[in-house]
């Protein structure tokens, strides 16, 4: 998301990127395979495990609920989506 808007102006966003420290309520960017590789998503983290993450895709519907791997950008497979 770096470098989409003006010059010099910052992302509106503050992701935590190291699995290490994730928790739950944090921000974080991830990804998804299949057709909607390269794109950025913003979720926040529900669940923190030692091997994966649930991440919420959608804040207006809680309930979307996406299992991601626990690496600095989680990624979500699109059989999920």
């Amino acid at each position: 998301m770096q470098g989409m808007g003006e010059t010099g102006e910052a992302c509106p966003f503050e992701f935590n990127f190291d699995p290490a420290t994730f928790k739950v309520g944090d921000l974080v960017s991830y990804r998804v395979t299949g057709s909607l590789e390269g794109f950025p998503f913003v979720g926040t983290l529900l669940e923190v495990h030692a091997d994966h993450v649930i991440i919420c895709g959608d804040e207006n519907a809680p309930e979307t609920r996406y299992r991601g791997t626990r690496e600095s950008r989680p990624v979500v497979d699109h059989s999920e989506i």
